[in-house]
C-alpha cells in the first residue's frame, strides 16, 4: 500500500500527526482511520460478490484486475494462444519508418542505390511523387470549381 513511501517520509508523517492531533487522541484516530479501511474493504469484496454471482457461472473465474488494459494485455501475451509474439517480432518498426521516409522523399528502396539523374527525368520515380520538386509553371492556377467549394 505504502510502496513509495521512504522511511523519512514516513517519520516526518507520524511527527506531523502527533503535531496535529496530539498524543491523546492519535490512538483512537487510528483505530477509526482502521475501522474505516477495513468496511471499505468488506463492501469492495461483497460488491465483487455480487457482480460475480449475477454475471453468472460462466464468469466464475473472472477478475476485475483484468478490466486495467495493462493487466488484460500482459494477460494475454503470456497466453498467446493468438499468436501475438510471432506478429510482434516479426514487425520491425525501424525498417517500416525507414521504408516510409524513403517513400515520402521519394527513394524507393530498391531504386536507392540508382543515379539521381535517371529518376528525374522521368518527372517521378517508381510510382511516387517527389513534393520538393516546384512545378513546371508557378504562375498557372488550378481551375476553380464552383460545386466543390
Amino acid at each position: 500500500m505504502f510502496n513509495d513511501i521512504g522511511p523519512l517520509e514516513l517519520v516526518t508523517l507520524v511527527v506531523l500527526a502527533v503535531l496535529v492531533f496530539g498524543p491523546d487522541k492519535l490512538p483512537k484516530l487510528i483505530q477509526d482511520v482502521t475501522r474505516t479501511i477495513r468496511k471499505i474493504r468488506e463492501f469492495s469484496e461483497s460488491a465483487k460478490e455480487d457482480i460475480r454471482s449475477e454475471l453468472g457461472p460462466e464468469f466464475k473465474d473472472f477478475e476485475f484486475e483484468d478490466l486495467n488494459p495493462k493487466t488484460f494485455i500482459r494477460k494475454q501475451m503470456d497466453n498467446d494462444e493468438l499468436g501475438l509474439k510471432e506478429i510482434r517480432n516479426g514487425f520491425d518498426l525501424k525498417k517500416e519508418m525507414a521504408e516510409v521516409t524513403d517513400a515520402v522523399h521519394g527513394r524507393g528502396s530498391d531504386s536507392s542505390s540508382s543515379s539521381p539523374s535517371s529518376s528525374s527525368s522521368s518527372g517521378s520515380s517508381g510510382g511516387t511523387v517527389d513534393m520538393t520538386k516546384k512545378p513546371e509553371t508557378p504562375d498557372e492556377r488550378p481551375p476553380y470549381d464552383a460545386d466543390a467549394t
